[in-house]
C-alpha cells in the first residue's frame, strides 16, 4: 500500500508480550552448571594436573545476582539446558511448511499489540522483524509473520542486536512519516538461549526468550485507547569487539573453526561496563536536551535490562542521583536479559501509572556498540 501524505505525528499504539511457559531459577542453573565442572574436571583430571589445562570453577546464585541483578529467566527450552551433558537448548528443526518458532512468538506478541491498538491486520501496512538473532537466512522472518497474520503490504528483517527494538522503532517512524506506511508492526522475537554458551561461567546466566510487539501508526490514523507520541529518536553506533558473536554461514569454510567457542555470545563484561555506561548516558542527555525536555518533565527510563549496576549507573549520570525503581523500573530479575526486548518488556509492563503528557524514555544498548534513544509522551 502506498501512502503520498506524510504524517506530522507518529504514536505507539499497542504492545504486546509472549513469554515461554518454562523458567530456570538461579538455583536450577547453578546445580546444572556445577554438575558440568564436575565432570569436566575428573575428565580432564591429567591435563589439569600437568598444568595444561585451568580446572572449570563452581558458579554460585550469589555470584549471579551480583553480576547482574537476574534471579529467573524464561526459555522456550528447560530440559536441554540443565541437562549437564548438552547445556543448550533442545529445539527440534520444523518442516518448511511449518511456522518457524520466531514466527509463532511473534504472531502471539503481536496479535496482543493489534488488540490493544485496536487495530485489525488487514489494516497494517509494513511488518520489521527486529531481534539479535535470525534463525535462517531468508526467506526473512518479517515475511513469514506477515503470512501468517494476512497483512498485506511489506516487510523485513534487521539485526542491530539488543538495539534493535529502538533503531526498528526509528525505522517505523520514519517510513510512517516518509508516507510509505501508515501503520507499522515490529516485532522482536529473541530465542537468545540458542546463542548463549551455557558452559561458560562469566555468561552462562545472563540470558532469557521471550518476544515484544509494538504497533507503530500516524496519529491520526490512531483509534487506540492509549498512545504515545514519539516525539524524537536518536541512534548511535561505535565499533568494537567487546561484545561479539561470530556465527554464520561462512563458518563451513574453514573446518577448524566449526563449534569453536566464538561462534556464540561472548564478552569482556568490564570493558562493557565502563564504555557503554558514560556513552549511553550523555546520548540520553543529549536528547533530552536537543527536544527541550527538561529532567524535572522525565518521568521514567524504560532502560536495556541487561545489567543492574549498568541501569542504576546510566540513571543515576542522567538524573544527578539515584533513580527510584519507579523511575527506571527493572523486570531483568525475572526475564534476564532479552537482548532487544528488554526496555519494550519495561515498556510493555510499566506505564499504565503515567498520566497524559508524562514523558519516558525507551532506551537500548548493546553489541556493536548500538544504542537508541526514543522519547516517547503519552498522548
Amino acid at each position: 500500500m502506498s501512502h503520498s501524505l506524510s504524517r506530522s505525528k507518529v504514536v505507539i499504539s499497542g504492545t504486546g508480550l509472549f513469554t515461554p511457559d518454562e523458567t530456570i531459577t538461579n538455583a536450577e542453573l547453578v546445580e546444572s552448571f556445577n554438575r558440568y565442572v564436575d565432570a569436566f574436571n575428573r575428565d580432564n583430571m591429567q591435563a589439569i594436573d600437568a598444568g595444561e589445562l585451568e580446572p572449570l570453577e563452581y558458579s554460585s546464585e550469589a555470584f549471579i545476582v551480583k553480576a547482574s541483578g537476574i534471579e529467573s529467566r524464561h526459555v522456550v527450552n528447560k530440559s536441554g539446558v540443565l541437562d549437564p551433558s548438552r547445556l543448550c537448548p533442545s529445539i527440534p528443526e520444523r518442516g518448511d511448511e511449518e511456522p518457524s518458532l520466531q514466527c509463532e512468538m511473534a504472531v502471539s506478541a503481536a496479535r496482543e499489540a493489534l488488540a490493544q491498538a485496536n487495530k485489525s491486520p488487514a489494516e497494517v501496512d509494513a511488518v520489521i522483524v527486529a531481534c539479535s538473532n535470525l534463525q535462517r537466512a531468508y526467506p526473512a522472518i518479517a515475511i513469514e509473520v506477515q503470512d501468517a497474520l494476512g497483512i498485506q503490504g511489506f516487510a523485513f528483517d534487521m539485526n542491530v542486536a539488543c538495539s534493535s527494538a529502538t533503531f526498528g522503532l526509528q525505522a517505523a517512524r520514519d517510513a510512517i512519516l516518509a508516507g510509505s506506511a501508515e501503520t507499522v508492526l515490529l516485532v522482536n522475537p529473541e530465542i537468545c538461549s540458542g546463542h548463549l554458551a551455557w558452559q561458560d561461567r562469566d555468561c552462562h546466566f545472563i540470558f532469557g526468550d521471550v518476544c515484544t510487539a509494538l504497533v507503530v501508526e500516524s496519529a491520526e490514523n490512531s483509534d487506540g485507547d492509549e498512545n504515545w507520541e514519539i516525539v524524537g529518536t536518536r541512534l548511535l553506533t561505535r565499533f568494537s569487539n567487546n561484545i561479539r558473536n561470530n556465527f554464520g554461514f561462512l563458518n563451513r569454510c574453514d573446518e577448524s573453526g566449526v563449534g569453536a567457542r566464538d561462534k556464540l555470545f561472548r564478552q569482556n563484561g568490564r570493558k562493557v561496563f565502563k564504555e557503554v555506561v558514560p556513552m549511553v548516558a550523555e546520548m540520553i542527555e543529549s536528547h533530552l536536551t536537543d527536544e527541550s525536555i527538561g529532567l524535572s518533565s522525565l518521568k521514567r527510563m524504560w532502560l536495556h535490562q541487561a545489567n543492574l549496576g549498568m541501569n542504576q549507573l546510566i540513571a543515576k549520570k542522567v538524573l544527578g542521583r539515584d533513580a527510584t525503581v519507579n523511575e527506571a523500573p527493572v523486570i531483568l530479575n525475572e526475564y534476564a536479559n532479552t537482548s532487544s526486548a528488554g526496555s519494550v518488556i519495561a515498556f510493555h509492563k510499566h506505564r499504565n501509572d503515567m498520566a497524559v503528557d508524562d514523558v519516558g524514555v525507551i532506551c537500548s544498548f548493546g553489541a556493536g556498540y548500538s544504542a537508541g534513544s526514543v522519547i516517547v509522551r503519552r498522548s
